[in-house]
């Protein structure tokens, strides 16, 4: 790839992390593949090592390169990633990365509550309950298994939607507006099920996200979000209290 000198002058090293970026954004640099030796950069820029390395290792250091000793740096494959504090739809998430967003619907019936999804609903044991579970995919790869219970009396039209059309939370927040949520978040082993729905191998950690939501003061639905750890990351940022 050519380079062309910016007529705003730049550190050196900021001139090699923007030609490697431009790259990666142009798919000139293709996710799994290798950039260009640190020696080869090196004498393209009339630069040090030292001055490449700066540049390299700060990009590696943000996620976007991997960088393996004797074997050379790799553009990183891209997680899909998702904010943790807020209550978004994964179908949008998806979507502004530039991807397709399908569901699979492997469930979607009407539930007596056991003890458990009694306890996390805020319902009597044996109260009927709306239970869904879906595989959302980014460009045909599962990202996400979503086993969700829901409160019939806040949503009471859930049983009916099509969720391979819309999702779960898109409905849920034209239904009930959505304004609480309460995260757990901790790494897993998948299950005998969660393999076989998410085509991942055992010895893949997973991310799991217990999620129950309110709208006002109205406990509406519990999910149990599973998400393959080499797929998906989370993120989150808030203001620090003075």
């Amino acid at each position: 790839m050519e380079y062309k000198v910016s007529a705003t002058a730049q550190p050196r090293y900021l001139r090699i992390k923007e030609y490697i970026l431009e790259g990666i954004r142009k798919k000139e640099f293709l996710p799994g593949n290798k950039i260009p030796p640190e020696l080869e950069l090196a004498r393209q820029f009339s630069v040090s090592r030292m001055t490449v390395n700066k540049a390299v290792r700060d990009l590696a250091e943000a996620g976007i390169l991997l960088r393996f000793a004797g074997d050379g740096t790799y553009v990183a494959e891209r997680k899909a990633e998702s904010p943790l504090l807020d209550i978004n739809n994964i179908a949008a998430e998806v979507e502004a990365r530039g991807h397709t967003h399908t569901a699979d619907v492997h469930q979607l019936e009407t539930i007596s509550a056991g003890e458990e999804i009694a306890l996390q609903l805020g319902v009597k044991v044996g109260t009927p309950v709306f239970h869904s579970i879906l595989v959302h995919r980014e460009d045909g790869l599962p990202i996400q298994l979503e086993d969700r219970y829901v409160n019939p009396a806040w949503a009471p039209d859930y049983i009916l939607q099509d969720f391979s059309r819309r999702t779960p939370n898109e409905y849920l927040m034209e239904s009930c507006p959505l304004t609480d949520i309460e995260h757990t978040v901790e790494a897993v082993l998948p299950d005998a099920r969660e393999l076989a729905m998410l085509g991942i191998t055992a010895s893949e950690p997973c991310l799991l996200v217990l999620r129950r939501t309110w709208s006002y003061k109205n406990l509406v639905t519990f999910a149990r979000l599973v998400h393959p750890g080499g797929r998906y990351k989370l993120r989150s940022q808030s203001r620090v209290k003075k």
